[in-house]
């Protein structure tokens, strides 16, 4: 894995401020540095024509460690809700259409359930990884999501997405008014980096420097 004078780096596939400022959060207890696509070079939007998180995940890993020649990782997440038959699932980010936004996303959501009780409105956050290494080849994938319950009304100033609609039952409050801190524990994304950052962490020691 290419190393910067400090620290590990790995090229994050997505040119999302806010989701990857909580990767960067999420690696770097364990010293691992996060660069986004954007910032790393000359990198077409990559299609995600996949059919699941986890094939449009490795597509994005492995197509942009292709093109930078550098080690990637590649995050695909989205809701998906019982009601809806698993809706939006991957067409979470442009739910709302191809210029779609959180608000006009998070509206059409709403306006979908409005005749859902609130017992059925049962839904799952889900996250799926996949790192490549300099060549393209897939490393490491893992998956994890998390439940909950979409309400009628946004609630909370925190997160991104649906977070501000999802609401944790435990909690009685929205990702959106539970902030980073719990967010970073309870959510889809930190289960499933939880679960690859040992095995990401092995591989950094076990690859030879480079520049």
């Amino acid at each position: 894995m290419p190393t910067s004078e400090s620290a590990p780096s790995i090229v994050l596939a997505s040119r999302n401020l806010a989701k990857s400022a909580e990767i960067r959060d999420l690696l770097a207890p364990v010293g691992i540095s996060v660069v986004s696509v954007a910032e790393a070079g000359d990198v077409p939007e990559i299609v995600e024509d996949g059919t699941t998180f986890a094939e449009n995940a490795a597509k994005k890993a492995g197509e942009t460690a292709k093109i930078l020649s550098r080690w990637s990782l590649g995050e695909d997440s989205g809701l998906t809700v019982d009601a809806l038959d698993g809706a939006p699932g991957i067409f979470s980010a442009r739910y709302s259409g191809p210029e779609a936004t959180d608000e006009t996303n998070n509206s059409k959501l709403v306006a979908e359930l409005a005749e859902t009780s609130e017992q059925q409105r049962t839904a799952r956050y889900v996250c799926s990884i996949a790192v490549a290494d300099a060549t393209g080849a897939i490393r490491l994938q893992v998956e994890a999501g998390c439940r909950g319950r979409i309400i009628s009304e946004q609630r909370g100033p925190h997160g991104f997405g649906y977070d501000p609609l999802f609401l944790i039952p435990e909690y009685h409050r929205t990702f959106g008014e539970l902030g980073p801190t719990v967010k970073q524990r309870l959510s889809h994304r930190a289960r499933a980096f939880e679960q690859l950052v040992p095995a990401l962490a092995k591989l950094v020691g076990e690859e030879p420097p480079s520049a």
